[in-house]
């Protein structure tokens, strides 16, 4: 199914922020799990120092599931993402895999799967700037060397080795910037801001 039908901007508004999203649809061991996460992650200067200098408006539309292990573990690191831009520049919302509507998670689908985190990237009118999901090299390889374990990971394995976590976080902070970066040299976006 091609996705260049899809109202980017119709799914967004109807996200959840990251708070309401956990209230809506998280049980209380989820909510400790995503908290938990939540804790142990920590911005490097220069992430913090990028992040800072962002100028342009950007949304971020994540289909996730309060009870995938992947999503637990990753989707603190989005938050704390979103909070070290300029306040209100980052627009962080989360759509529950389940209950968003078929075209996105057809759309979203990850080697024929419906994987998640799967992350949107868009312009602050609903232009997809890029898309990133759901692991990163980094988890990648760590499961590659485990090859064991369950289809969708409780988002422990691995989790507590801090270099590791460091690199995912850096992943991701690495395709926020990117995004950043794309909507910044838009020149349609340029047009429109005159810079």
């Amino acid at each position: 199914m091609s996705d260049m039908s899809i109202d980017w901007q119709s799914c967004f508004d109807r996200a959840h922020d990251y708070d309401s999203f956990l209230r809506k649809y998280a049980s209380q061991v989820h909510r400790d799990r995503w908290s938990d996460n939540d804790r142990k992650i920590e911005l490097s200067p220069e992430s913090l120092a990028t992040f800072g200098q962002f100028g342009r408006k950007m949304n971020v539309l994540c289909l996730a599931g309060t009870w995938c292990g992947d999503c637990a573990f990753q989707c603190p690191i989005f938050r704390k993402l979103a909070q070290a831009s300029p306040a209100g520049l980052i627009d962080l919302r989360f759509l529950d895999r389940d209950d968003a509507p078929e075209e996105a998670r057809e759309a979203l689908r990850i080697n024929g799967g419906q994987r998640v985190p799967a992350v949107i990237f868009l312009s602050e009118d609903g232009f997809e700037a890029a898309r990133y999901g759901e692991k990163t090299l980094a988890q990648y390889r760590q499961e590659v060397e485990s090859l064991h374990g369950a289809s969708c990971s409780l988002g422990i394995a691995g989790s507590g080795d801090a270099r590791y976590r460091e690199s995912v976080i850096s992943e991701w902070a690495d395709q926020f910037e990117r995004a950043q970066l794309i909507l910044r040299l838009s020149a349609r976006l340029r047009s429109k801001y005159g810079d």
